[in-house]
């Protein structure tokens, strides 16, 4: 796979949209408009916090919950002004990108096409029965139009289309030309951590277009790589796509909540920012499911955006922007899941729950260093990543 040492140059592969000058040109300013604003405008909003906020919490004797300053932050209208420009540019970002994905559509439903007619790797399975989960039909995820399930016509893969290329926009380049840092520094960390642990099987749930699922066969490229959604049009997209690549996966249209595997089938189980997009009670589901599908001696990982417990009260504050302004309604409950009670709950024993800092594995291959971003809306990592999970 090819490598690229900057920040600005996605990978390309036989799905992935073509834009002309314009299109790219458009794409380009949003994603110096989401740079500018996480390192020219939003540090004002600190600024705010701690001249106008935070003396009034103090001067009432109240703690620093969320709720409280989000209260008051509300009212400042530096930071009305600064969320209005964020919202703005997460609609910019998806209408930049569904417009050369509609120009090309066709394209890109035939390409998907020839590659499900003739796999010379991998597999695609879907399943047309499949209910999709309320809480993806009820709200465009993160103001994606149509979310990853919508279907505008046959054999559709506009959802991965469009994803595809909005996350690397989103994530400002910082989480690499294949949009794979999460699953590669969590296969990393593993890798190195754990040299004689060495899975056979791999599972990767939620996978959209298999950013972080491909990730695992740079690390592991003797398993076996599945890659499960509830999403038709990303999963076509995504099978695609890896074959365009070169890696193996099998890829199934299936519910984490209720696999479709026999018990301990797997050595790793894996999901990169899934949990967010779920609810409370779909997430015990997915761990216990996890722990059905793991074999003795295996390991469930997830992958996220740092728990709000280990971060100051304005930072927490600011990361949790999404859920009330970026159609994200499970982000803040997300944030605050206990690992070591869930896990437990779902049947892991406590004392083999962990929570680890997983260094980013796309900066490790910089030959520059870029200054962290990530604040609530946008994200590049910021150097490593939250991972928690339990051994079997």
């Amino acid at each position: 796979m090819q490598t690229i040492n900057d920040t600005t140059s996605q990978h390309r592969h036989n799905v992935l949209v073509q834009m002309t000058h314009d299109e790219e040109a458009r794409q380009e300013f949003v994603r110096s408009f989401k740079q500018y604003l996480a390192l020219n405008v939003s540090p004002g909003n600190k600024k705010v916090f701690e001249e106008n906020v935070e003396p009034q919490l103090q001067a009432k004797g109240q703690g620093q919950s969320l709720v409280e300053i989000e209260r008051l932050m509300k009212r400042e209208e530096y930071y009305q002004f600064w969320s209005s420009l964020q919202r703005c540019s997460q609609e910019m970002m998806w209408n930049s990108v569904q417009i050369p994905v509609e120009r090309q559509l066709p394209e890109l439903v035939e390409a998907a096409r020839e590659t499900r007619a003739k796999p010379t790797l991998g597999s695609l399975t879907l399943n047309p029965d499949l209910k999709i989960p309320d809480y993806h039909t009820a709200i465009d995820i993160h103001c994606m139009p149509g979310g990853y399930h919508s279907e505008f016509g046959a054999d559709d893969v506009a959802a991965g289309a469009v994803y595809d290329r909005a996350v690397y926009i989103y994530s400002m380049g910082r989480m690499g030309p294949l949009n794979d840092d999460i699953g590669a520094s969590t296969a990393k960390w593993l890798k190195e951590n754990h040299p004689e642990f060495q899975p056979k099987r791999i599972l990767d749930l939620g996978c959209t277009v298999g950013h972080s699922t491909l990730a695992w066969a740079e690390y592991y490229p003797e398993a076996e790589l599945y890659a499960i959604d509830v999403g038709a049009p990303v999963l076509r997209y995504a099978h695609a796509r890896a074959e365009s690549l070169g890696v193996k996966v099998h890829f199934i249209q299936m519910n984490a909540e209720q696999l479709d595997f026999p018990d301990g089938h797997f050595d790793v189980v894996n999901g990169s920012i899934l949990i967010h997009e779920t609810s409370k009670k779909a997430a015990r589901n997915i761990f216990r499911e996890c722990h059905r599908v793991l074999r003795e001696g295996g390991v469930m990982l997830h992958g996220e955006t740092p728990p709000y417990k280990d971060l100051p009260p304005y930072d927490a504050f600011m990361l949790d922007w999404d859920t009330r302004n970026n159609n994200e309604p499970f982000w803040r409950g997300s944030h605050l899941i206990d690992p070591y009670a869930d896990c437990s709950e779902a049947g892991f024993a406590k004392e083999k729950v962990f929570e680890i800092l997983a260094p980013s594995a796309f900066e490790s291959k910089l030959s520059q260093r870029y200054t962290h971003v990530f604040q609530g809306g946008d994200f590049g990592g910021g150097g490593q990543w939250y991972v928690y999970g339990a051994w079997k």
